[in-house]
């Protein structure tokens, strides 16, 4: 997938945990060399399977505080007991370069980014079908306790508080037709006015 990007703009995409962001963004931002996924920084351990700098930077609490203190951070936030944060640097070298930076946050941080780059943001939330899929595909992962399960949903009820402050909705029931409707958002992005630099004759 070609895209328009003479103005790169930031990629938003938030929603619950377990409602299947990564089967959307990942085979998204594969197919599309213009964008590059932002990795967040976390201070939560590893899961099995993960690698540090691709799905997250795993760091201590203490130089987790050291970049706050640097005001290294775009957002950060509190979530599910531990604290989550992109820092400037990354998504400011994704656009000097004419790319479209994807951050995969939550919605604390995402109304933070949405504060920073105003204009220059395009959100995305992304809903379950029902909130029984949703405990169920967060069981499904067998990595949670449940605790842990019974934290994620009442911060996602939580979360939907929030969703006006986002641009386009998913409901990803379906993932194929998901990733289509997001492939579409993109495409329609590209063909806005303002992400020309001239009219195209």
């Amino acid at each position: 997938m070609e895209l328009n990007i003479a103005h790169p703009y930031v990629l938003l995409i938030s929603g619950p945990s377990g409602v299947g962001k990564g089967t959307l963004v990942q085979p998204t931002v594969l197919d599309c060399p213009q964008l590059g996924f932002s990795v967040s920084c976390t201070t939560r351990d590893p899961r099995e399977g993960e690698v540090d700098g691709r799905e997250y930077h795993f760091i201590s609490d203490a130089e987790f505080t050291q970049q706050v203190d640097q005001g290294a951070f775009v957002e950060w936030a509190h979530v599910h007991g531990r604290r989550y944060g992109t820092r400037h640097a990354d998504v400011e070298a994704f656009l000097a370069s004419g790319r479209i930076p994807v951050l995969d946050i939550d919605v604390q941080g995402g109304v933070q980014v949405l504060d920073y780059y105003g204009d220059r943001v395009v959100s995305v939330f992304v809903f379950p079908p029902s909130w029984e899929e949703l405990e169920r595909r967060l069981r499904k992962r067998g990595t949670e306790s449940d605790e842990s399960i019974a934290l994620r949903l009442e911060n996602a009820h939580d979360e939907l508080t929030q969703v006006h402050h986002y641009g386009y909705y998913i409901v990803n029931d379906d993932s194929e037709l998901a990733r289509a409707q997001l492939g579409a958002i993109l495409v329609a992005e590209g063909l806005r006015r303002d992400r020309w630099i001239d009219p195209p004759l």
